[in-house]
This record gives structure tokens, sequence and C-alpha cells, in this order.
């Protein structure tokens, strides 16, 4: 499939990383200088110019894509760019907004703006965050199969009972499979003997109940089932969406916000979210409302230094998880060195939502781990699969790839994968695969 991206920033970046081994990618950019390092870095065309110019599509050959991708940090130039496309020919178009305004303008009829797939980069952060306060000890959580099955990334401190045991011995519960662990830079794909070690990220899947029960397991005091308090500081876009979520959960979170015509305009907007007008950054306001308190505190101002402030002092106060909106990619392992618990990238999230999206003739649902090292793919098997009708030690021995069946499900049934386990055609399967053998694995699906 050919496939045109405009904007080679993270995003762009990501997708065009995760789409070259398998798609003829273009890439554009108003940067010659990424453009050309793009060139070196990956098998793509990239081309220098302004992705809204039809001179520029034109000479991209929009003419014969498949897909054109719009992912610069510009809405309007994404959807102008999308709307270009449409000019030339009639290419499947994706944009990239952050405007919450725009995604609910296009969902009105989904075809305005030339675009006919829009991922809204706020909207897909809060989101996020709430899945996170579901599981508050996770760092990272993710459904399939229409919520039989979940995968949830976990670190692993000193403290926590598991550090030190092996798989066999941690290994205490019967819906729940050690799909991998991350230790430093390195992926383990983990045995019985495997010993898990702290420091490690160890990523499981199973039904909800087995992972929530291995979250209380690892770390009892900060799984209280779900956050019940929750703080969050900063009245942003992404702030206020992760609010209206939780709310929708019948949860009432707190907000902190400077400003007092926002903070007038969350509280008309949120009847069941106390909104507090106040700097964040005052330590005595912090410690007189109880943010020590908060099951988890949320750090969703709109500058970096600020949230990596309030993260910082939320912490020194004592409050068990911060969560932190960091949107300078370059920030994230920052944010995690120095103890705060999770730390969400917009652009890594909106990359993994049109890498899902791509993906879909392929798979039914995708996440993308620790940097594209490793992904979790939901397949749904075909009589014409090479996988149907044979055990899994039979197809993990012919596979030549890093993979560990992780979840089963038939007729809306879990079934914990073992060796012995045979495949049918309508299975759905959840498997954890090093990102190099996605290819591999969904040929053979």
């Amino acid at each position: 499939m050919r496939t045109v991206i405009v904007g080679a920033g993270e995003v762009g970046t990501s997708i065009a990383r995760s789409l070259a081994p398998s798609h003829d990618v273009v890439v554009i950019d108003i940067d010659a200088d990424r453009t050309e390092q793009l060139t070196y870095e990956l098998d793509v065309m990239a081309l220098s110019g302004d992705g809204t110019s039809l001179s520029v599509l034109r000479t991209a050959d929009v003419a014969s894509a498949d897909l054109f991708i719009a992912s610069t940090d510009d809405d309007r130039a994404n959807l102008v760019a999308a709307e270009t496309a449409k000019t030339i020919a009639d290419p499947f178009t994706i944009a990239r907004t952050k405007s919450v305004e725009y995604l609910r303008t296009w969902k009105l009829t989904r075809m305005a703006f030339g675009v006919d797939f829009m991922v809204c980069s706020d909207l897909l952060s809060a989101e996020n965050v709430v899945r996170v306060v579901g599981l508050p000890s996770a760092v990272d959580v993710d459904p399939f199969a229409e919520g039989l099955v979940q995968m949830a990334e976990f670190e692993i401190d000193a403290a926590s009972p598991v550090a030190g045991q092996t798989i066999a011995e941690a290994d205490r519960f019967e819906s729940l499979t050690f799909a991998g662990l991350f230790r430093g830079d390195d992926l383990i794909l983990p045995r019985g003997k495997t010993v898990i070690e702290a420091g490690d990220r160890a990523v499981v899947i199973g039904s909800p109940e087995s992972v929530q029960a291995f979250a209380s397991d690892i770390a009892p005091q900060v799984t209280p089932g779900e956050a019940d308090d929750i703080v969050i500081i900063g009245g942003s876009e992404i702030g206020y969406q992760t609010a209206r979520l939780l709310e929708e959960r019948s949860l009432s979170p707190r907000i902190v916000e400077q400003d007092h015509d926002r903070a007038r305009e969350l509280a008309e907007m949120l009847p069941n979210t106390l909104v507090m007008e106040h700097d964040a950054t005052d330590t005595k306001f912090l410690a007189r409302e109880h943010v020590d308190e908060a099951d988890i505190v949320v750090a969703a101002l709109d500058s970096d230094e600020r949230n990596l402030l309030v993260s910082v002092l939320a912490k020194r106060l004592g409050t068990d998880r911060v969560v932190a909106i960091v949107d300078n990619d370059e920030y994230v392992t920052l944010f995690e060195e120095i103890g705060i618990d999770v730390a969400v990238n917009p652009r890594q999230v909106t990359a993994e939502e049109i890498t899902r999206f791509t993906h879909s003739g392929i798979a039914e649902n995708i996440a993308v781990l620790e940097g594209d090292q490793a992904e979790v793919l939901e397949l749904k098997l075909t009589d014409a699969s090479k996988l149907t009708n044979r055990p899994i030690e039979e197809v993990a021995t012919e596979l030549e790839a890093d993979i560990v069946f992780g979840a089963i499900t038939r007729d809306r049934e879990l079934i914990t994968p073992r060796g012995d386990t045979e495949l049918y055609a309508g299975d759905h399967i959840v498997v954890f695969v090093e990102t190099s053998f996605v290819e591999e694995m969904t040929a053979m699906a």
C-alpha cells in the first residue's frame, strides 16, 4: 500500500517507522534537514516542502496513494492537507488534531474537512489517563477482545513481593500470562525460570479480574481497586477531558486551575467536579487541600516545566501516584527517572492510535510498548489462517519470532493459552510480539 505522511515530527516518524517494512511510504516535511535525516534512518522517500501545497502533493504522487496521513503539530495545516489531497485523488485520509471541537464537527458527518478518520490527541491522552486511574499501580493499560482481555504494564520496585521471584513462583493467577519483561533497553520473553528483578517493567495479559489481582499482589498499598480521590492539576483541555471522562464513571475528581475565567468555565461544564481556583505550585495550598492523601494526582498543565514542578511537589508531599502529561518526548525519561509514576506523551499516544488504525486490516487491536520495542496484537483467525487447527507449541516452534500467546477468546469465553491449546477459526488471539516480527506474525494469521 502506498502511504503519504505529512509531518516528520515524532508522530509522523513513529508512523513511518511502523509502516515502512510493508508499505511504500513517502514523508513530507517543511524542514529540509529533517527529511534528509529521515532518508538515512528509514526505508522511506522523504520530500521537503509544504504538505498543504497542491504542487508538493503532486510531486509526492498523492494521486497514486492509498493512504494519506496529516500528522503535523498544526491542526489547521492537517485539515487543509487532507482536503487538498482529496482534490487530487481519493486516498483514505487520516488527520491528527488537538482540538476536540474539530473532532466534534467531523463526527457530525464523518466527512468534514476531507477527513476519513480523525485522531484527537487531547482526548486520547485523557482516555489513557483514565485507564491508568482504573488500575492505579499500572503504567500502561489497554483493553482487548471487547474488554474480555486486558494488557497491563507494571514497574516492579524493590519492595514488590515478586521482585527476586521466578516467573513460575510469581504466576499464581489462573487466567494471567506473563508476556514480557523490559529490563533497561532489553526485551526479555519470560520463561518459568526467568527471575523478575527490581526495576523491570512486566507486561501481563489476562482477564481484567486477574490483572487486578496481580496488581494488588505486587503493590497492595497503591491498588485500592479503583482510585476514588483524584486531583487534576491544570484545567487544560486534557485536564478537562480527563475530569469529564471520570464523571462518566461516576467519580468526582478535583481540579486546580489558577485562571479565574477558565476555572468558572470548568465549574459550569463539570457539575460533579470540585474546581479550586488557586496556584497549584503553592505547597501550603496543596497541603491544606490534603493532596498528599489523594489516590492519584494528574499534572495536566500546558507546560512540561510546570508539570514537572507540580509533580515533584506532589511526590514530596507524599502522594502515592502521580501521572503527568509530557508534551516533549525527550522529557519522558526525565520524568520517569525522578520518580513520576506515569508520563503520558500525547504525541506517542496519537502515533499509536494512528498505527493501530492502519493495521486494522490485519489486526483487530494493537498496543505499542516501550518506544515501539514490542506490540500486543489482537488477531482473529479464519479458516485460511496458517495457525488454525494446530496446538500453540507447534505454531511457536515453526514461527521464527519472539512471541508469547497471552490470551484466547472463543465464543466470548476467555481461554488461558497453554502449549497444548488448539487454535480454531473464529478464535481471537492476543499475542505479545517483538516489533520486528509483527509482519511475520500477521502473515501467519
